[in-house]
């Protein structure tokens, strides 16, 4: 039997219509969530994903602006905005585009990013407060995947989790939400041995790895959910997740599509933690 589709699509539609009902809850104290996209360069991955930034912002009421850069610019000078923006009552969240180009220093940068406007969850003391068990803004990616298991009703609490990927983006704070959440956790990267032998024993299979076709239905266990992280450019220019659904969708009980799935969640809590922080500023801002 065919494991039945997680659609981030439709899990992201039904939770706009929330973000819209809190946003428009803020005008009423005199002030808009404002969100700034900083983009450096021209990559075409990074172009689509900030149109589908834009685009979410606008549906649901947020004000988003763009500041881009040309890839010769400079550390200071990205620093330099980023302190701007940090200053800037009108922006309650800042995101800068990944990836930044190599002769950048990306933590540098990720860095400077006040804590209360990181909503992409990536500064370190973001990250170090779910280490903590007090978060604050949690990255969006793995941010997404419990909002889906959630809204599934799929039980985290006593499951065996596995998640292919040890990046600080996406697959250590995935294992720390896991955990927060009662999993038994196993933690798989590039230099695990037998990689089978530990896919093959999780109730809950997350891959995010950046590896085309990396998990084969072979290694599922049967009835697992499965969560696709990856979005992989082919030669032929189409998208693939780490996964390989076809063989995978007939050995899982549910799996996540690519694309459709959890990139499009991960968009949505990008919006959600964007709404969150305008919300906090209101009710510490004196007069509001």
């Amino acid at each position: 039997m065919a494991a039945t589709l997680i659609d981030g699509i439709a899990i992201a539609r039904e939770l706009y219509a929330g973000f819209r009902e809190r946003v428009k809850a803020l005008p009423g104290r005199g002030m808009q969530p404002g969100l700034a996209a900083i983009v450096v360069g021209d990559n075409p991955a990074s172009e689509v994903y900030v149109r589908t930034k834009t685009r979410a912002c606008a549906e649901v009421g947020v004000h988003s602006v763009q500041h881009r850069f040309a890839a010769d610019v400079s550390e200071d000078e990205v620093i330099g905005l980023i302190g701007r923006l940090n200053a800037d009552p009108a922006i309650h969240g800042i995101l800068v585009q990944l990836p930044l180009p190599p002769r950048l220093n990306s933590e540098r940068i990720l860095q400077s990013v006040d804590p209360r406007k990181d909503v992409d969850g990536f500064n370190w003391h973001n990250l170090g407060a779910i280490v903590a068990g007090h978060p604050r803004f949690l990255p969006c990616t793995p941010l997404g995947v419990m909002t889906m298991l959630a809204h599934e009703k799929i039980a985290v609490e006593g499951c065996h989790a596995v998640v292919i990927g040890r990046s600080v983006i996406v697959g250590k704070p995935m294992a720390l939400m896991l955990i927060a959440g009662g999993a038994t956790v196993t933690v798989c990267n590039s230099k695990t041995r037998d990689l089978r032998d530990h896919t093959s024993r999780a109730d809950i299979l997350v891959a995010a790895a950046g590896r085309p076709g990396l998990v084969q239905g072979s290694m599922i266990k049967p009835g697992a959910v499965v969560i696709d992280v990856g979005i992989n450019r082919l030669p032929d220019g189409k998208l693939a997740g780490d996964v390989d659904f076809a063989s995978a969708s007939q050995v899982a009980s549910r799996i996540t599509p690519v694309p459709g799935g959890v990139g499009r969640m991960t968009v949505a809590m990008l919006i959600a933690n964007t709404v969150t922080a305008a919300e906090r500023y209101s009710a510490q801002s004196p007069g509001r």
